[in-house]
């Protein structure tokens, strides 16, 4: 079962806005993709600069949609999470994995 792990950064000043953005987004993936569970974290340490690094992470039910998140559902977390690009601190980076034992 394919899943995204999307980490980035942002600075403290903009975590409110961010937040309220990637739970409004991950609130609509979920009505368009109901097998979707999306997970929003962050890290617990703040660097000295006000850095913080945070981390999305999308599966799915497999009794719903047993191959993950699929390419076409990846496309549609990039497209809504392109509302944050303005308040982050350098890139979004997805990493893919697969389940060993589902």
């Amino acid at each position: 079962m394919r899943e995204l792990f999307i980490y980035y950064h942002l600075q403290s000043i903009h975590a409110a806005a961010a937040e309220a953005l990637v739970i409004g987004f991950q609130a609509q993936l979920r009505q368009q993709y109901p097998p979707l569970i999306p997970r929003l974290l962050r890290r617990s340490d703040i660097g000295v600069d006000g850095r913080q690094t945070w981390m999305e992470t999308y599966s799915t039910d497999p009794m719903r949609e047993p191959r993950g998140v699929t390419a076409e559902l990846e496309a549609a977390i990039a497209a809504q999470a392109a509302v944050l690009v303005p308040l982050l601190d350098g890139p979004r980076h997805t990493e893919v994995f697969s389940a060993c034992v589902s």
